[in-house]
C-alpha cells in the first residue's frame, strides 16, 4: 500500500446486513396491527433515498415522522445487530484493529445505534459521523438534531470536507450518497459495496464492484483473514440441482451460476474455463476433454450417489477432488422399488389404463401380493442393502448377488453366483453402479436363465441393461412386469422427445430417472454435497471425496495451511520438509495419505515466513496442484 489511505465505511448495508432503521421500525411496530403497511411505507422511502430518486434530507426526516420508537427499543435493535454484521467483515477484524486510526464510519444513521456496534471492531468514537436523535423526559425519539450535517442533503460530501482528511480517500458503501463523494471529487475512489443489496445507480457509477469486504482488501493489497475472495470462486449448478445448494454457495460468498438442464462436451468445454466448482447429477458427462479445459476447477460436486458420469482418475490427476451424496437419496430409490413392485404384482397400471378407456376389468387373474415371494437383489450397496430390510418387513423372502462380500442383513440370503440369483427370485431389481465394466450386464443370457413370469426393475443406469432383449421377452410373456427408471439414452432437458422401445409394452412402468427425485432427498443432496465441497476449499478437509486420499483434518488457527497435490512417488514428502527447512519455517502439524496415483499432503505452518517458499513448493518435481489456506 503506497501512501496513507483513509477508509471511509457507510454504515447501513454495509458495515451492517441490514438498514439499521428500518430493523428499528420492525422492533418498534411488532404488535401493531397495520404493521406491514407502514413497514412497506418506509422501506420505499428508504429505498429512494439511497437510489437518488428523494433528497436524503426528505426522506430521512419522513421515515423519523413514521418511526414511533423509544430508547428501550434502540437497546434491543443494537443486541440484533451485533449478531447482524456483514460476514465479511465480521472476519476481517485484524484488519480493523490494525487500521483502526485510519478507518472512519461516516453515515446518514444514528450514532446511538451505530456506536455500540463498531467499538467492537476498534473503531474510535471520534472517528463515527452520524446523526443523532432528539428524546422527550420519556425517551421516546421526537425528531433528529436537524444542525447535524449528515441530516442535510450532501451530508457527507460536508463531513468529509470539514475533516479536511490527508492522504487518498476510499469509499466502501452501497448507496448513492456514497457515490456522491466520488462525485464531488472529495474521495479518490469508490467501492460499490454489494455483499447486502445491489442497486443499479450505484454499481453504473463505482470505480470497483467489490461482492465482499475480501474483495476491497485484495484490490488493494490489504491483508486478509482469507487466501482469496470467496466472490472470485464461481459455482457452476446443472441439472436443477436445490435451491438449498444454491443458497449455501450464495451464503458463502461465491458467485453462482445455474441452468435446469445439463450440458452437452462441446457447451460445457467452453463454459468451465472460469469456473472454480462444478455441481452435476447424472446427465452431465465430464470427460478428460472437459477437464482438460477446467484451468480453475478445484472440485466436482456430484448431487446423486453415482459418479461414473465423471472421469474420477482425470479428475485425480489435475488435483480436482469429487464429492458425492451416498446416503442422500437411498431412501427414496428404495421406496420407489417397493412401490413399482406392488404395482407390477397387481398389474394396476394395465387396470387403471383399461378403465381410462372405458372397459371394467374386475379380475384377480395375474395379481398377487408380494408376501412370501422371493426377491433377488443385484448389488447390495446402500440402496440395495436397505431395500433388503424393507422387502423382508413387508413378509418377502429376500436374496442377494454382489461381487463384493457383503454382510447379509435381517434374513437375507447371499447368492454364490448371478445365476443362482436369477433362477430362484419372482422379482429381479438392479442396483449395481453403472462403470463401463458393467455395459450389458443383464444380456439375453441373464434374461433366459430368468423364472417364467419374473418382475423385472432397473433403477441402477441405462447401459447395465440389454434394452431390445428386455422388449423381447415382455412382448413373449418371460417377464410379465418390468419397471425401468433409468435409459440408454436420456434427453439432457424437459424439452426433448423421449423415446424407447420400451413404450407402450404391457405392465411396464417408464420413469424418467426419478429413483432420488423427491423433495426431501434433493433437499438432502442439496445441503450434504455443497457442505463438504466448503470444507475442502476452507480448510482442505477430503473426507467423504470419492477420487482423493481422505484425510479428517482438526481446524487451524493462527497458521497457514499449505496443501500440496502430487504424483504418488518417493521423496515428494522429503522434498517438502526440505524446501520448509530451507526457509527456516517451522511446521505445526502435517498430514499424508496416498493412493495409487496421488499424495495428498497438509503442512500448517507458522504464520511468519518468506512468500519465496510458496515459488519453491510449486517448483518441486512431480506437483499436480498445489494452494494456501489462512
Amino acid at each position: 500500500m503506497n501512501g496513507k489511505i483513509n477508509f471511509i465505511i457507510d454504515f447501513d448495508s454495509t458495515f451492517i446486513k441490514t438498514e439499521a432503521l428500518e430493523e428499528l421500525l420492525k422492533v418498534s411496530v411488532k404488535d401493531k396491527k397495520n404493521s406491514q403497511k407502514i413497514l412497506i411505507e418506509f422501506s420505499q422511502l428508504t429505498n429512494k433515498g439511497m437510489d437518488g430518486k428523494m433528497p436524503f434530507r426528505k426522506s430521512l426526516i419522513d421515515r423519523i415522522k413514521i418511526l414511533n420508537a423509544n430508547k428501550s427499543h434502540i437497546d434491543k435493535l443494537v443486541k440484533k445487530l451485533i449478531k447482524n454484521i456483514s460476514s465479511s467483515v465480521k472476519r476481517n477484524k485484524d484488519f480493523f484493529k490494525k487500521y483502526s486510526e485510519n478507518i472512519y464510519i461516516i453515515s446518514g444513521g444514528f450514532k446511538e445505534i451505530i456506536l455500540p456496534i463498531v467499538k467492537n471492531y476498534f473503531i474510535k468514537e471520534e472517528n463515527v459521523f452520524a446523526n443523532t436523535f432528539n428524546f422527550d423526559s420519556k425517551g421516546n425519539i421526537t425528531g433528529i438534531d436537524e444542525s447535524n450535517l449528515l441530516s442535510h442533503n450532501n451530508g457527507k460530501i460536508k463531513q468529509l470536507k470539514k475533516l479536511n482528511l490527508k492522504g487518498n480517500l476510499y469509499v466502501i458503501g452501497d448507496g448513492y450518497t456514497d457515490y456522491e463523494l466520488k462525485k464531488a471529487g472529495i474521495a479518490h475512489k469508490f467501492f460499490a459495496f454489494t455483499e447486502n443489496v445491489e442497486r443499479k445507480i450505484v454499481l453504473e457509477n463505482a470505480d470497483h464492484v467489490t461482492p465482499s469486504f475480501d474483495e476491497f482488501l485484495y484490490l488493494n493489497k490489504l491483508p486478509m483473514s482469507i487466501s482469496y475472495p470467496k466472490n472470485r470462486i464461481k459455482v457452476l449448478l446443472l441439472e436443477n440441482i436445490h435451491p438449498d445448494a444454491v443458497k449455501i454457495f450464495k451464503d458463502e460468498g461465491y458467485k453462482v451460476e445455474s441452468y435446469t438442464k445439463s450440458l452437452k462436451e462441446e457447451e460445457l468445454k467452453k463454459i468451465i474455463r472460469d469456473v472454480s466448482i462444478l455441481g452435476i447429477r447424472s446427465k452431465t458427462h465430464v470427460s478428460r476433454e472437459v477437464l482438460d479445459n477446467a484451468g480453475r476447477l478445484i472440485c466436482i460436486g456430484a448431487f446423486c450417489i453415482g459418479t461414473n458420469q465423471i472421469d474420477l482418475d482425470a479428475a485425480l490427476m489435475k488435483g480436482i477432488a469429487v464429492f458425492n451424496a451416498p446416503f442422500s437419496n437411498t431412501r427414496s430409490v428404495v421406496e420407489l422399488a417397493i412401490a413399482e413392485i406392488i404395482i407390477l404384482m397387481r398389474k394396476i397400471f394395465d387396470k387403471s389404463n383399461s378403465l381410462h378407456k372405458g372397459t371394467w376389468d374386475k379380475s384377480a387373474s395375474g395379481s398377487f401380493e408380494i408376501r412370501g415371494k422371493k426377491i433377488g437383489i443385484i448389488g447390495y450397496g446402500k440402496i440395495g442393502s436397505q431395500l433388503s430390510v424393507l422387502a423382508e418387513n413387508l413378509g418377502m423372502e429376500v436374496y442377494y448377488y454382489d461381487i463384493v462380500d457383503k454382510l447379509a442383513l435381517g434374513n437375507a440370503k447371499k447368492c454364490h453366483t448371478l445365476q443362482e440369483l436369477l433362477k430362484k427370485s419372482d422379482i429381479v431389481t438392479l442396483h449395481i453402479d453403472g462403470s463401463k465394466m458393467n455395459t450389458g450386464f443383464i444380456d439375453e443370457k441373464e434374461f433366459r436363465q430368468m423364472k417364467d413370469g419374473v418382475v423385472f426393475l432397473n433403477l441402477s443406469r441405462g447401459h447395465v441393461v440389454n434394452i431390445d432383449a428386455l422388449a423381447k421377452y415382455v412382448l413373449n410373456g418371460k417377464i410379465k412386469g418390468a419397471s425401468v427408471d433409468v435409459f440408454p439414452y436420456e434427453p439432457v432437458g424437459n424439452d426433448e422427445v423421449f423415446e424407447s422401445i420400451l413404450q407402450k409394452l404391457p405392465n411396464v412402468i417408464l420413469t424418467p430417472h426419478i429413483g432420488g427425485s423427491t423433495e426431501e432427498a434433493q433437499k438432502n443432496i442439496g445441503n450434504f454435497v455443497p457442505s463438504k465441497i466448503i470444507e475442502f476449499v476452507n480448510s482442505g478437509n477430503t473426507f467423504y471425496s470419492v477420487n482423493f486420499p481422505e484425510i479428517q483434518l482438526p481446524e487451524f488457527q493462527n497458521a497457514h495451511r499449505l496443501i500440496h497435490i502430487h504424483e504418488n512417488v518417493p521423496g515428494i514428502l522429503a522434498n517438502i520438509n526440505k524446501v520448509l527447512a530451507d526457509h527456516n519455517i517451522n511446521i505445526i502439524g502435517q498430514y499424508l495419505k496416498t493412493n495409487e496415483l496421488v499424495g495428498y499432503v497438509i503442512t500448517d505452518i507458522s504464520k511468519k515466513y518468506n512468500p519465496e517458499v510458496i515459488h519453491d513448493l510449486k517448483k518441486i518435481k512431480h506437483t499436480i496442484k498445489f494452494r494456501i489456506l489462512y
